[in-house]
C-alpha cells in the first residue's frame, strides 16, 4: 500500500492519523513469537514496530526524512492509548510502550478515526457594524455596486459623459475603526484561503476567534528588526529570559550582563530557557490555529507558497505570542547555524535538539492525540530555516487593504434631490445580479432618462459649439442606439449646428490714385 500526499484541507490531521494506521497494518510483519513457553500468533514485538513504522515515516513526504526514533516511540505510545495496537493479553490505554521485546497485536475492530463533528463555522460574508443593511459585504466574491435607480439613472449617467449639474454635494465615505478592523479581518482570511487553494475556511479555521486587532497590531507595531513591539510591558518575556536567550543567541559574543562563567555554564542556560518555553499554558501558535498550521504543512514542498501562507497565519497570532516567536526563532536559527557553540546534548546535535525540545512548545493540539510530535517537528524545521522571511509582515496584503480602505474613502459625489431627498441612506449599495436578469432589465429599460439627457445637452445655451459636439460625440459612443433615433440622418444631426453667414468685405469708398500695392511688411521699425 503507497502512501498519498495530503494536501491542505479539511480535517488533514485526521486524514493523517488514519493513513499511517493504515499503511502500519498493512505492511508490519505479523509472525509468530514465543515468551516464557508460551506461543503467540500473528503478533509482533514492540523493537519490531519501532523499526518499521519508523522506516515509514521517514520514507513518507507527509512527515520526511528528520523523523526519530523516540518521535516513533511517542507515536506508537498515542497508538497504544487510543487501541491502535494491544498487547498480547488483550491489555491497551493504561499500560506503557517501551523500546523492548514485549509483543503486541492489532485489534480486531476498526482503529481508524471518525471526522470530529464540529460546528460548521462559516466564512460568511463580513459585514460592518452599523452598515448591515446599506453597505457592501466584504468578500472575495462581492464587490460594492452602486444600485440603478430610474427616477436617478440619468444623473448616474450624466457623471460618465461630463454632465455634472451646478448643484453637486461631494462627501467622503466615513470608516469607523470597526469597519477598519472587519475589512482587515476579511481580506486576510479570504488572502489565507486563496494561498491555501480551499474552497473554504469553515472547516480549517474559526473565523469567529480571530481578532483583527491582531493583524493590524502586527502590522503596524514593529521595530527596525520586524519584531513586534508590546505596549503592556507586562506581557513581555521576564528580563532574565530576555538576558539568557540573548546570551545564546550571540555566543560567544556577549557582553551587555555579566554572566559567571563554568563548565557547562551555556547547557545550564539552555535549560533555563527550555524549562520557561515546556511550562507556557499554551503553545506559541495557539489551540485555535491548529489546523491552520497543519494545513501549511501540505504546501511544504512549494518553498514559496508555504512561506506566503506561514506569513498570514503568524499575523493572526497575538502580539505577545507573535513576539515571543520571533525571539525563539531567531535564538533557534543562530544556535543550529554557530559553529563555535558547544554541544548542548551528548545525545544529538543542535540543530535537532533545538527541534526536539521546542516543537511542542510552539504548536501542538488541545486533545494530544493527534500526530503532533511528528507535524510539530517538521513545521518548526521548515519554519527555523526560514524565519527571517516567515515573521516578516506580508506587505502584498497590506498594500491590497490600504488601497481598498483608501478606495472607500475616496470622493464620492450625491445630489440633494436624490438619494437624501429621498430619504435614502447617504451609502446605498445593492448585491450583484445574474447575468440573464440583467439582460433582461436591459431589454425592457425605459430609455427616456437618456433622451432627456440628450435633449439637454442640444438646448442648452451655455456650451460652446465645441463643447457641445464633443458632448455629442461621447453620447453617441456609449449609446448609439439612442443617439440613432434622435438623428436619423446627418441633415437632422446638422441642423443643431447652423451654419454662419458668411461676412462680405467691406465697400472702398476711396479712390486709389496710384495702383494698389499690398502691404509690405518691415523687417523692423528700429533705427
Amino acid at each position: 500500500m503507497e502512501h498519498k500526499i495530503i494536501g491542505p484541507g479539511p480535517y488533514r490531521a485526521t486524514k493523517l492519523w488514519n493513513e499511517t494506521i493504515e499503511l502500519f497494518r498493512a505492511g508490519m510483519s505479523l509472525r509468530k513469537h514465543r515468551v516464557h513457553f508460551k506461543t503467540y500468533e500473528n503478533c509482533f514485538s514492540a523493537s519490531e514496530a519501532i523499526e518499521y513504522l519508523n522506516d515509514l515515516l521517514r520514507c513518507n513526504q507527509n512527515f520526511g526524512p528528520e523523523v526519530s526514533r523516540n518521535q516513533t516511540i511517542q507515536l506508537l505510545k498515542k497508538f497504544l492509548k487510543n487501541h491502535v495496537i494491544e498487547d498480547v493479553k488483550g491489555r491497551w490505554g493504561k499500560e506503557d510502550f517501551e523500546d523492548n521485546g514485549c509483543l503486541y497485536r492489532f485489534p480486531p475492530s476498526s482503529p481508524l478515526r471518525p471526522f470530529p463533528k464540529k460546528p460548521l463555522y462559516r466564512f460568511e460574508r463580513l459585514k460592518f457594524p452599523g452598515w448591515e443593511d446599506t453597505e457592501p459585504e466584504i468578500s472575495q466574491e462581492n464587490i460594492p455596486v452602486e444600485p440603478i435607480m430610474n427616477s436617478l439613472w440619468y444623473k448616474r449617467h450624466s457623471i460618465a459623459i461630463g454632465e455634472v449639474p451646478a448643484s453637486r454635494l461631494i462627501c467622503r465615505r466615513e470608516l469607523t475603526d470597526a469597519n477598519i478592523e472587519e475589512i482587515w479581518k476579511s481580506m486576510t482570511l479570504s488572502h489565507l484561503q486563496k494561498i491555501l487553494g480551499l474552497d473554504s475556511l469553515k472547516d480549517v479555521l474559526d473565523a469567529k476567534l480571530v481578532n483583527p486587532k491582531h493583524v493590524m497590531f502586527n502590522v503596524y507595531n514593529t521595530n527596525k528588526q520586524g519584531v513586534v513591539v508590546l505596549e503592556d510591558k507586562s506581557e513581555e518575556l521576564p528580563h532574565w529570559m530576555l538576558s539568557a536567550m540573548k546570551c545564546l543567541a550571540n555566543w560567544p559574543n556577549f557582553s551587555d550582563v555579566q554572566h559567571p562563567m563554568y563548565v557547562g555554564f551555556e547547557r545550564d542556560v539552555f535549560k533555563t530557557i527550555a524549562d520557561y518555553h515546556i511550562h507556557l499554558k499554551e503553545p506559541l501558535l495557539t489551540f485555535q490555529l491548529f489546523d491552520a498550521f497543519v494545513n501549511i504543512l501540505g504546501v511544504l514542498q512549494k518553498r514559496q507558497v508555504a512561506i506566503e501562507a506561514l506569513q498570514v497565519c503568524c499575523l493572526l497570532l497575538p502580539p505577545e505570542n507573535r513576539r515571543k516567536l520571533q525571539l525563539l526563532m531567531r535564538m533557534m536559527a543562530r544556535i543550529s547555524l554557530n559553529k563555535e557553540m558547544p554541544s548542548l546534548s551528548d545525545t544529538v546535535g543542535n540543530r535537532m535538539l533545538m527541534v526536539q525540545t521546542f516543537s511542542r512548545c510552539i504548536l501542538c493540539s488541545k486533545d494530544e492525540v493527534d500526530l503532533d510530535e511528528l507535524l510539530a517537528s517538521r513545521l518548526v524545521t521548515f519554519m527555523m530555516d526560514n524565519y527571517l522571511e516567515i515573521l516578516n509582515v506580508p506587505y502584498c496584503l497590506q498594500n491590497t487593504v490600504e488601497e481598498y480602505v483608501a478606495h472607500l474613502r475616496r470622493i464620492q459625489i450625491k445630489y440633494p434631490d436624490s438619494d437624501m431627498a429621498a430619504g435614502l441612506p447617504t451609502h446605498s449599495f445593492c448585491p450583484q445580479i445574474a447575468a440573464d436578469e440583467f439582460e433582461f432589465q436591459k431589454a425592457n429599460h425605459d430609455q427616456k432618462p437618456l433622451e432627456t439627457l440628450l435633449e439637454e445637452i442640444i438646448v442648452n445655451k451655455k456650451l460652446s459649439v465645441k463643447d457641445k459636439k464633443k458632448k455629442l460625440k461621447q453620447f453617441q459612443k456609449s449609446y448609439p442606439g439612442t443617439y440613432k433615433e434622435r438623428f436619423p440622418t446627418p441633415e437632422s444631426e446638422a441642423a443643431v449646428f447652423p451654419e454662419k453667414r458668411k461676412l462680405k468685405p467691406p465697400l472702398l469708398f476711396f479712390t486709389l490714385k496710384k495702383p494698389f500695392q499690398p502691404f509690405q511688411r518691415t523687417r523692423s521699425f528700429r533705427m
